[in-house]
């Protein structure tokens, strides 16, 4: 059997080989070939130790030499992990504590579910699979090597993998594994929060269809453990809605690229921040959901910047594009949105605009493997209102239209040029003036402004 790995795979098991050390690729690439799609990162391991490799290969960086792994520069210039064959020797829930070992059968014996127990010989194109993981595979089961309950304790994120491996590759997750899985879930507060978050990050950033994982954190209670603002969400339904808040997230965060990962977790946490303002859409209710959003984010350390788009997003999000008042109004919905958000607003916009139109996906059973929920046509005149408005705000904004305080023709400098003591005035004549130009943008030029600042501000 070829899984037809890059030549660099070949080149570096052969050398390992030639000095006498056992080598198999293994991993998630080699899981990923077998299922017919393009792999990943190609990953090795091998009896040599890691001081072996470095001897072996003259461009090496020490990855993780003292978990067994170094980093071999193949000579297409990409990095492969070389790791020595290993075994657990104690578990904690978080991290296993682990010793080198001399076969393959121990290595693959540690990994979390067969389809990733499987390995694959780069020059004799002989495969390995001691669990039976292509079985599984075939069948389309998703199983843990070993005792499900054993198995999960050893490191709770197995947990949140099974999760996603299972949504992302439409996988049913077989039943003594869901029932162990369930069972564990009270213990994911055990991880940390950057390990929480990569799972997430992962199912946003890497699986079109999303809600098949996240409908199975809410199916196995992971959703209440971790996300409970989310899980606040599910079966509650804003008034005439056709889907409850989770619903409607799923279905927006699928219609969402995952190149946008940031985008789309803001689409999710929008069930949140909605449950938390009770469906509601004041401006005190925005603000209240742009903080539980907010929180949440600082709950898994996301970085600054992240917190604060996700939140202006959700704190936006159900502000429509006017379609009455002309352009001055749009001008003023636009310095309210903010220019540098409009293009994600809009997108988000769109997102729950269809999600309100379609079906739901599952949200409590274990197996996955539903085709994509189908989308309903929006009423005519609603779906030409939403282009409407999203073509008109972007021809307002290639006008390059004032839009902020610092867009004006003049600024402070020119006030006290005029005679007008510096202060908190300063900051009142320029919103005004921002105003002004807001309704009629012509009347942005220096001259404009320094003459309805001499006529109405200098005494």
């Amino acid at each position: 059997m070829d899984l037809h790995p890059p030549d660099a795979v070949r080149e570096i098991a052969r050398r390992l080989e030639d000095a006498g050390y056992e080598t198999w690729a293994v991993g998630g690439a080699v899981r990923d070939a077998l299922l017919g799609l393009a792999p990943g990162d190609w990953d090795l391991a091998t009896r040599a130790r890691p001081r072996d490799v470095r001897r072996l290969f003259r461009r090496t960086i020490p990855i993780g030499v003292e978990h067994g792994t170094v980093g071999v520069l193949g000579r297409d210039r990409v990095l492969y992990e070389v790791t020595t064959f290993r075994r657990d020797v104690e578990t904690t829930g978080r991290h296993a504590v682990v010793e080198f070992a001399d076969s393959v059968v121990e290595d693959l014996a540690r990994r979390d579910f067969t389809c990733n127990a499987i390995a694959w010989h780069p020059l004799r194109g002989e495969l390995l699979d001691p669990f039976s993981g292509l079985d599984d595979l075939r069948a389309g089961w998703l199983r843990t090597v070993g005792t499900p309950a054993e198995r999960f304790a050893e490191d709770y994120l197995r947990v949140l993998r099974a999760l996603r491996f299972a949504g992302h590759f439409r996988l049913a997750i077989e039943p003594a594994t869901w029932e162990a899985l369930v069972a564990a879930t009270p213990r994911l507060t055990r991880l940390s929060a950057e390990r929480i978050r990569e799972e997430l990050w992962k199912i946003l950033g890497k699986t079109w269809r999303a809600s098949a994982a996240l409908s199975l954190y809410a199916a196995s209670g992971a959703l209440r453990v971790l996300y409970p603002e989310l899980d606040a969400a599910v079966g509650v339904r804003a008034p005439g809605a056709r889907h409850d808040l989770w619903t409607e997230s799923l279905l927006a965060v699928d219609t969402l690229p995952p190149a946008r990962p940031l985008l789309r977790a803001a689409a999710l946490l929008v069930a949140a921040a909605r449950g938390a303002a009770a469906g509601k859409a004041t401006a005190e209710d925005a603000e209240e959901g742009a903080r539980t959003a907010a929180a949440i984010m600082r709950r898994l350390r996301a970085s600054n910047a992240d917190t604060e788009r996700v939140a202006r997003l959700i704190r936006a999000h159900g502000d429509f594009v006017p379609l009455e008042g002309g352009d001055p109004a749009i001008r003023r919905w636009l310095r309210r949105i903010e220019p540098d958000l409009v293009r994600d607003h809009v997108r988000l916009e769109a997102a729950f605009w269809r999600a309100r139109f379609g079906a739901a996906p599952p949200i409590t059973a274990p197996a996955v493997g539903a085709d994509p929920p189908s989308r309903a046509r929006a009423p005519a005149s609603a779906a030409a209102d939403f282009v409407a408005g999203v073509r008109r705000a972007r021809s307002v904004l290639r006008s390059r239209p004032p839009l902020a305080v610092v867009d004006l023709a003049i600024g402070g400098g020119e006030l006290r040029a005029l005679g007008i003591e510096p202060g908190p005035r300063y900051g009142q004549i320029l919103r005004d003036l921002l105003e002004r130009v807001t309704d009629r943008p012509e009347l942005n030029t220096r001259e404009a402004l320094l003459e309805i600042v001499r006529r109405e501000y200098v005494r």
